[in-house]
């Protein structure tokens, strides 16, 4: 990520202020927020200072925190609204104080947190929440009040942003400081609603944006800041960082910095197609259509590819599913074979997919490319990308290949590389090509497996100078498939495929 992340909010922050130590800041370039605090990894009780400071020695560009208020209206952090059993806001401070945190710490003020906060610290945005009341929404505006005046009070402003998912508490802090910067939480209100309000940020459960795609790019174009919360997965986290969220909220802030390091985005790829396999029901229409029929696909195959059959392809709790089934009748085994065909296909990039792969003898997934118009020919003069194979009979082991003219299978000349996989089974693996003009590099959840080169002598060797689309089927049985027969108790059989990013450099797209 570039330096705009440390320039973010300065504009927002340099509202009419009293000249203080935070005026200098010069914000971490990072998009990481530490969520409660850096409290995970040092087992720290989450919202305590020592969460804050370690947030800070981070250098997180940011650290959230959660503020309420006492019966005797003294404000606290803390994110439940009860503390050791007593209702907060219908309990005097002295009464709550007397319990203390895990470490030692005692129950912090929103003062202790904001000093803490200002100590030593040029470079940690200080992420303040307001919880809404659950007494009322007047008592919810109080508290506002109360929480902008003392952050004037101690000259914070330029460190300070205000979360809250009560949009009203949003809008009193807006009408006491005008250039305050906001962040609304709830993701119910669209870029457009935000900038209408002069809301500056749109911090929402990441499922949120992927439910809503376009707002990610709505808010780009209306400068609104783009933050997602709780993102504690690897995967999620790449997916946000190829769609330069401005700022990221995870309880995971040093898995967020080594993700960071790996993310095609800092490499200078684009991301410009993806399914992130969210939307339940049958596989997304608008980027997947399918091969039927049951034909033996030139490997002597036994199953048969059905179409729109959530029997064989469903998406259900964040992944597609591709399932092998038995069956009775004509056709003893079913499967779906999903391609991008007309949805989709590319000349050169990075494609990666995280995937789970079945396990069973007589079960072949693969996850592979085919020229889209085989300008060269028909198979293999064209061409064929072999991202991932599988074969049950040959647990652990992957394999990636390409065929051409001069080199394929039919003529034992094709280029191919088996290797090791551990746990294919039970976890998942990110399978992905990079490819250019020069080569096709096979990767592993990252570590290079396999290249092969173009040998600049023409199509027979180098077909991969056309478009190609991508294939996910599982196959049965089959030359390779089969060779060792199938097991009729594997049934059914599921690739799991978590996500499908495809990235481009600008010079290739």
């Amino acid at each position: 990520m570039k330096a705009m992340y440390a320039l973010l909010f300065l504009a927002g922050c340099a509202s009419s202020r009293t000249q203080g130590p935070a005026e200098k800041m010069d914000f971490a370039d990072n998009p990481v927020v530490a969520h409660r605090g850096a409290w995970k990894a040092k087992g720290l009780p989450e919202n305590s200072i020592a969460s804050l400071k370690h947030a800070i020695e981070l250098q997180c560009t940011g650290s959230e925190f959660d503020v309420q208020m006492t019966a005797d209206d003294s404000l606290i952090i803390n994110h439940d609204p009860t503390y050791f059993g007593y209702t907060i806001e219908k309990t005097r401070y002295d009464v709550l104080v007397a319990n203390k945190l895990p470490n030692g710490e005692t129950l912090p003020t929103l003062r202790d947190y904001l000093v803490a906060g200002m100590e030593n610290n040029r470079h940690t945005r200080l992420v303040l929440e307001i919880k809404p009341s659950v007494i009322s929404r007047e008592r919810g505006q109080r508290i506002a009040a109360r929480v902008v005046q003392l952050v004037h009070k101690l000259k914070a402003q330029p460190m300070v942003v205000y979360i809250s998912f009560d949009y009203d508490i949003l809008k009193k802090i807006r009408s006491l400081d005008p250039t305050a910067p906001t962040q609304h939480l709830n993701g119910d209100k669209s870029p457009l609603q935000l900038k209408a309000d002069g809301i500056a940020g749109a911090d929402y459960y990441f499922s949120v944006f992927q439910n809503h795609p376009d707002w990610i790019n709505s808010a780009k174009e209306n400068g609104i800041h783009l933050n997602a919360w709780t993102v504690n997965r690897a995967a999620d986290m790449d997916w946000l960082l190829a769609n330069k969220f401005d700022f990221i909220t995870t309880n995971e802030p040093e898995l967020l910095f080594e993700r960071i390091k790996h993310s095609p985005a800092e490499k200078g790829w684009k991301l410009v197609w993806s399914d992130e396999c969210d939307k339940p029901g049958l596989p997304d229409s608008t980027k997947w259509s399918y091969d039927m029929g049951g034909h033996g696909w030139g490997n002597n195959e036994k199953q048969y590819y059905t179409k729109g059959d959530t029997a064989n392809a469903n998406v259900k709790n964040g992944v597609l599913n591709i399932v092998a089934r038995k069956i009775a009748g004509e056709d003893q085994y079913t499967s779906a074979r999903l391609v991008t065909r007309h949805k989709g296909d590319w000349l050169y990039g990075r494609i990666e997919i995280r995937a789970r792969l079945p396990r069973g003898r007589g079960l072949w997934p693969a996850i592979w490319m085919l020229p889209t118009e085989g300008e060269y020919g028909n198979w293999p003069a064209s061409g064929e990308i072999d991202i991932m194979e599988h074969v049950g009979y040959n647990p652990d082991s992957v394999f990636t290949s390409v065929h051409t003219k001069a080199f394929n299978h039919i003529i034992n000349t094709q280029k191919t590389t088996g290797f090791t996989v551990p746990n294919l089974y039970d976890e998942f693996h990110q399978y992905a090509i990079e490819w250019n003009r020069d080569k096709i590099d096979f990767l592993v959840d990252d570590h290079l497996q396999f290249s092969f080169s173009n040998s600049g002598k023409g199509f027979e060797e180098w077909p991969f100078d056309k478009p190609f689309h991508l294939i996910l089927n599982i196959a049965v049985g089959g030359s390779w498939g089969g060779k060792k027969g199938i097991d009729e108790n594997i049934f059914p059989g599921t690739m799991q495929i978590d996500y499908v990013r495809v990235w481009q450099r600008e010079d290739e797209s």
